[in-house]
């Protein structure tokens, strides 16, 4: 709210008071004067704090003796006091400078800008500020070994699929097929049978037999 400046007691009550004022030197043939006065209400509705801020209009030709102790000489003119003291002078109508001068008043007079809440980056759920190069998944760790195997064994299924005439089953009895179990090795001799001499099997299941031929078979018929 506004306070319209009634007298030189008016005045050095309020600056004695309040801990900035804000002070509009004005006159009422002052046409600028008129074009920011809509401007100096709405910073007057805004940040207007009893007993902090206080914004003021001093009429010129009805407040002479105010008007000649502050050497105001041009239309409009602000003044920003901070505990009765000048600080800052914004003369014309120049409604940017006037903004900026009152937030840094509002700032010296110990409270917020309305706003100012907001200008911090946010956060993420994870809890990072916003702009931070922090990832919400776990970083991704790459396995060479797991790499090769799944290369070869998608190479082995390819070729014997490619020179099979069955390449569905030949997919499926490949040892590159990760759902075969691979052979247990037998002491002394080779995975799941022995030989004894000549060459002979002993022991174990008998290999099975393919059920599908490939090239090679056909060739040797």
């Amino acid at each position: 709210m506004t306070v319209n400046i009634g007298s030189a007691g008016e005045w050095s009550r309020i600056i004695k008071s309040s801990t900035v004022v804000v002070a509009d030197f004005y006159a009422d043939w002052c046409g600028p004067c008129k074009q920011i006065a809509p401007a100096f209400e709405s910073l007057s509705t805004k940040f207007s704090k009893p007993g902090k801020i206080t914004f003021v209009k001093v009429n010129t030709d009805n407040q002479q003796d105010i008007t000649k102790q502050y050497r105001v000489s041009a239309m409009p003119t602000f003044l920003i006091l901070h505990n009765g003291a000048v600080i800052e002078t914004v003369q014309g109508a120049n409604p940017m400078a006037l903004n900026n001068a009152v937030e840094k008043a509002v700032k010296l007079a110990g409270t917020s800008v309305p706003g100012a809440g907001f200008a911090t980056p946010g956060r993420t759920l994870g809890g990072a500020p916003r702009g931070s190069r922090q990832s919400l998944g776990r970083p991704v760790a790459w396995d060479l070994n797991n790499l090769i195997n799944t290369i070869v064994t998608f190479f082995g299924l390819y070729v014997t699929s490619l020179i099979s005439l069955d390449p569905y089953q030949s997919a499926q009895n490949s040892r590159y097929n990760i759902k075969n179990p691979p052979p247990s090795a037998a002491p002394g001799g080779r995975a799941g049978s022995s030989f004894g001499s000549g060459g002979q099997r002993v022991g174990g299941p008998a290999a099975p037999r393919s059920s599908f031929r490939t090239l090679a078979d056909l060739g040797s018929e």
